[in-house]
């Protein structure tokens, strides 16, 4: 989005579509994300006609020339629906909105739940990135973590993922797991590294609310011993041709996840299935409106809703609410980000951000170089420090 010396927005930023797949064969005892156990019969089919409507939905008032940059087939599992269902949907979201050319179509598969026919079929239907949670290479962490595959088969999974022909591949793997020493995280970083992925997603257990992890909390590594498991990685992973452009992610040359890269730059996107969210702005005159809404989380209910009776809720971004938010994802990027995109994707002046940035500055969380913001070493180390100074109120 680029804004005139009038004043006027003049572009909108990207769009992206985020897909949500609510079921699990099982959930983990560290999983906060809206995931459920399948059980029986999973209504898989009526759920693909609801997405398709609640995409419907989404578009009603959406401007035409508005184009799709990325998919995103997020979960719980994804990789438990079958190939045919995979293909409906995607040919029922091209039926309804433009794709950009090169658009980028990722889908989240675990080991243990998919076979080369789903792969050969997620291609077919137009998927070109898989998103592989392999999450540890140890037998015994596999086990804690409540995992239902084991080392070989994350192994056979990226290989028959290669024999589909899937050029861009991005593998999870975690770090600071229970007992895990230094010597053990770099054993595993290294067998990951190993399977040669495109992408790297390396990020420290943690442990969140209403999960099992939180309630009965296992014996993980203190934070210093985690920090230095994360440097330990970084380092790794650079050496390994892996350029770290977020706080968890490594990329070799050329693969860089376009749809992450569009949260973190604070673009657009819809959100449609159980517990989905969405952020989506909107030009008036001069003026940029942005709203967010969530959709019910429960499938059940997703599924018993009418279209218009699906949103869980919804809301007009305030500016406080855009600093902070726009604050909260860009200072994730390594390299930072240009002084224009902040007034291009908020509508907001830089003047309304300077205070809080040169505070930032002055206690050495950012540096900025009159063209470019991009945290230090000290900022990336402390980043909920860095955010906090731009959350309403502190401005």
């Amino acid at each position: 989005m680029t804004i005139s010396d009038s004043g006027l927005i003049r572009e909108l930023p990207p769009l992206a579509l985020y897909v949500h797949i609510p079921w699990c064969l099982r959930k983990c005892p560290y999983c906060d994300f809206n995931s459920h156990a399948a059980g029986r019969n999973p209504p898989f089919e009526l759920y693909v006609d609801r997405l398709l409507a609640d995409l419907d939905w989404e578009l009603e008032g959406l401007s035409d020339s508005r184009r799709l940059a990325s998919i995103f087939i997020g979960g719980g599992t994804p990789s438990l629906l079958p190939g045919q269902l995979v293909q409906r949907l995607l040919e029922g979201v091209r039926a309804r909105i433009a794709l950009d050319e090169a658009v980028e179509i990722t889908l989240e598969a675990n080991p243990g739940t998919t076979d080369a026919a789903h792969f050969a079929r997620y291609g077919e239907a137009g998927v070109n990135r898989l998103s592989i949670g392999v999450q540890s290479l140890s037998a015994v962490q596999l086990n804690r973590l409540g995992r239902i595959h084991d080392p070989r088969q994350a192994r056979d999974t990226v290989a028959v993922a290669r024999r589909a022909g899937f050029r861009n591949l991005n593998l999870d793997m975690m770090f600071a797991l229970p007992d895990q020493g230094l010597a053990e995280a770099a054993a595993d970083l290294e067998a990951l590294i190993d399977l040669g992925p495109d992408h790297i997603s390396y990020y420290q257990l943690t442990l969140e609310p209403h999960t099992g992890f939180h309630a009965d909390p296992p014996p993980l590594p203190d934070p210093d011993l985690a920090a230095d498991m994360a440097e330990q990685g970084a380092e790794r992973l650079e050496t390994a041709g892996f350029g770290r452009y977020e706080v968890s992610a490594y990329a070799q040359p050329g693969k860089r996840c376009r749809h992450n890269l569009n949260y973190w730059e604070f673009g657009d996107y819809l959100g449609i299935g159980a517990g989905a969210h969405g952020k989506i702005s909107r030009r008036s005159s001069d003026d940029l409106a942005i709203r967010r809404n969530a959709k019910i989380s429960d499938p059940r209910r997703y599924l018993d809703a009418t279209p218009d009776a699906m949103l869980a809720s919804e809301r007009e971004l305030s500016e406080a609410d855009r600093i902070f938010e726009f604050a909260l994802n860009a200072f994730r990027l390594t390299q930072g980000f240009p002084h224009a995109l902040f007034a291009q994707r908020t509508g907001i002046g830089w003047a309304r951000l300077a205070p809080s940035m040169e505070e930032a500055v002055s206690k050495d969380l950012v540096e900025d170089d009159s063209d470019r913001i991009r945290p230090t070493p000290l900022g990336r180390a402390f980043l909920d420090d860095l955010i906090e100074l731009f959350a309403p109120g502190m401005q």
